[in-house]
């Protein structure tokens, strides 16, 4: 089976990002063949759901898909779903996909994203191990986080915390496992990640730091305990591991094009193929706004590249020149944050840290060599456009402190 459609726009991949990249095209009067092309059986949808309120059963996982059927239908959008492309033939602009089809393409878009990183501990592949990054994986989740189950969460980055938050609230019992100093330590720093740790525990919580886990027990093929490198083992009746992401590259990589840490772009998405874009989690793209490259893994991101992919084969001279955003939601603490710092900049806070149930609400800047590196407002809200602003400024950390001054006077 084959397919002529050698003039037309070929996205690989059927996330978020890939939708933004049909919905510019169409939306622009993009006149050629659009053909969507993913591995899931599912048309594109958002993932924020997945570990927020469909994973809470809040929400129906019906109400993530970014458009309908008909949608798809009515722009003339060709669909592949549950049939991965296998190869890229660069000279003939050609994608061979699992089933055998070929399609041809004018402009290629990569929107492969990023799989879950797996623990390299003996039982890691038992049944009762789970991994979040599909609906699929969000569903099978949902279905054994109940009342009393044993759940045991290694990790204590943003998938971890926001499935420990879902797990208490469906009644089960919730152990967090955190290799590091404090969860999320590495952006946010000791204080707020201390401040994170102590939301969980008023919550009912074991969240555990420098934990090193060894191996996951089991009986008959199950997961039944996770064992520490301090020989305690803590019962399971689920594992989750949420130990960060890795770009699938291999496409990519199998085809020549340029991957480091991603697959790598200009401010333009554009690889080092003109024919051949990519975007979302799988791309390293070059930022112009900060001057440096960066492969971002949140809902924003997926949604801003999309949007400007399609900008760029529609001919505008558009460029990937904003400050990454992303947004948690954890019991009664909403955040969101902006910019891109370190849990080695200095921290400044302005608000209350200390509310009930650890949740306050307060803003927090990020400053390097006096610089502001990032922000974050948490249960504030309407603030983020001017915290936005303030990035990339040199402000004194007693005006950032100090809540008399408004935020847009800082700028």
């Amino acid at each position: 089976m084959s397919e002529e459609s050698g003039s037309g726009t070929v996205i690989v991949g059927a996330g978020l990002a890939a939708a933004h990249v049909a919905s510019t095209l169409t939306g622009g009067g993009y006149t050629g063949p659009i053909t969507l092309i993913g591995d899931e059986g599912e048309r594109p949808y958002e993932r924020p759901p997945l570990s927020k309120e469909a994973l809470q059963g809040t929400a129906d996982y019906a109400d993530a898909y970014v458009h309908d059927e008909a949608w798809y239908r009515e722009a003339g959008i060709a669909l592949h779903l549950d049939d991965a492309a296998v190869a890229i033939d660069r000279a003939a602009r050609t994608v061979r996909l699992t089933s055998g089809a070929t399609v041809g393409y004018g402009r290629l878009v990569l929107a492969t994203g990023a799989h879950a990183r797996a623990l390299p501990v003996p039982g890691a592949d038992a049944d009762g191990v789970f991994m979040l990054r599909r609906m699929a994986d969000s569903k099978r989740l949902r279905d054994v986080l109940t009342t009393g189950a044993r759940v045991v969460i290694v990790g204590g980055g943003w998938i971890g915390l926001e499935v420990a938050a879902a797990a208490v609230l469906a009644g089960a019992s919730v152990t967090v496992l955190e290799a590091g100093e404090a969860p999320l330590g590495r952006i946010l720093g000791s204080v707020l990640g201390d401040h994170f740790a102590g939301l969980h525990r008023a919550h009912g919580v074991d969240l555990r730091t420098r934990a090193s886990v060894v191996e996951i027990v089991t009986t008959e093929g199950r997961a039944t305990g996770v064992r520490l490198d301090s020989g305690e083992e803590l019962p399971a009746d689920v594992v989750l591991v949420g130990i960060g992401a890795v770009p699938n590259t291999e496409l990519a990589s199998a085809a020549g094009l340029d991957v480091d840490g991603g697959v790598l772009t200009d401010e333009h998405l554009v690889t080092s193929d003109p024919a051949v874009l990519a975007i979302g989690d799988v791309a390293n793209a070059h930022n112009s706004l900060r001057g440096e490259r960066l492969r971002v893994e949140h809902w924003d991101n997926a949604i801003r590249h999309g949007t400007l992919a399609g900008r760029v084969i529609l001919g505008e001279n558009a460029a990937y020149d904003w400050q990454p955003y992303f947004f948690t939601d954890q019991y009664n603490l909403g955040m969101e944050y902006v910019g891109l710092g370190s849990g080695s900049d200095v921290l400044v806070v302005r608000g209350d840290l200390t509310a009930a149930e650890a949740a306050g609400e307060f803003i927090a800047f990020w400053l390097r060599e006096g610089v502001v590196t990032a922000a974050m407002n948490v249960n504030i809200w309407d603030v983020n456009d001017d915290l936005r602003a303030l990035i990339g400024r040199r402000i004194e950390p007693g005006r950032l402190a100090d809540d008399g001054i408004g935020l847009a006077d800082l700028a």
